[in-house]
């Protein structure tokens, strides 16, 4: 089972080395990295070029923001299975993909999907949040839940069948795609690990025009794809307290 796994960047050369490291570190024998760059200036081109060929597939031209990017990397790839690790996050240990590839060995599981910690910027170690999962329901969708979207896995087909991502959201995208996918009835699987370390001061909290725009998006999303309203809107923001309670039973293991 071949898993591409997609990186966007714009001039990140502080993190981006270790976000390629940890995907290039990975047990799982087949592997395809897709590296989208916007066209960076800051020296990040100069920290790729020194993977060299390890990057199979790199492109570096403008684009119209992190989601026109991911779906350019997604029609460049060509494995079975489509994931992403952003250029400020990490893979917790080297078996993740490993792990991914165990859980869609049925042919009945098109995605699948674990935790996630949120992370320090300055050290990957100090956990922040922490976002367990649990399994999906149509009932808790309704209720605002949803999966780490950097944890979420999917087959190439998935994606081919029913799309990528809207680029005329900024920040809600993802969690647009991923209500499409539930609800056009893709069969999903929990990983109960962390599979994702996310460092904190991503776009969707980076200011307050910023929250305010991810709320409007979520709600665009939760009525497009019939999940609910803006009482789904509210639970789904109540749910990430508990997350800053649970980092306090959560110790790195680096395994």
């Amino acid at each position: 089972m071949k898993i591409s796994v997609i990186t966007a960047v714009y001039n990140n050369r502080n993190t981006i080395a270790e976000a390629i490291e940890s995907i290039l570190s990975q047990t799982h024998p087949s592997l395809e990295l897709v590296v989208v760059d916007g066209g960076s200036t800051d020296g990040t081109l100069e920290v790729l070029a020194q993977f060299g060929d390890r990057i199979t597939v790199m492109v570096s031209e403008p684009d119209d923001g992190i989601y026109h990017a991911l779906n350019k990397g997604i029609a460049l790839a060509s494995g079975d299975v489509v994931g992403f690790l952003h250029s400020d996050d990490v893979f917790p240990d080297k078996d993740v993909l490993k792990r991914v590839a165990a859980s869609l060995t049925t042919s009945s599981v098109d995605a699948v999907y674990g935790d996630l910690e949120y992370v320090q910027r300055g050290d990957v170690s100090k956990i922040v949040r922490y976002w367990n999962s649990g399994t999906y329901s149509a009932r808790k969708l309704r209720s605002g839940w949803m999966p780490p979207h950097p944890t979420f896995y999917a087959r190439r087909e998935v994606y081919q069948r029913l799309g990528g991502f809207d680029v005329s959201m900024r920040i809600a995208a993802d969690y647009d795609c991923m209500l499409r996918f539930f609800k056009a009835g893709v069969a999903v699987a929990y990983i109960a690990r962390v599979q994702v370390r996310m460092r904190t001061g991503g776009a969707s909290n980076r200011s307050l025009a910023n929250i305010i725009r991810k709320s409007k998006e979520d709600y665009v999303a939760l009525r497009r794809n019939k999940v609910g309203g803006a009482w789904t809107l509210v639970s789904k923001n109540l749910r990430k307290l508990p997350q800053f309670f649970l980092r306090k039973s959560r110790e790195i293991k680096g395994t």
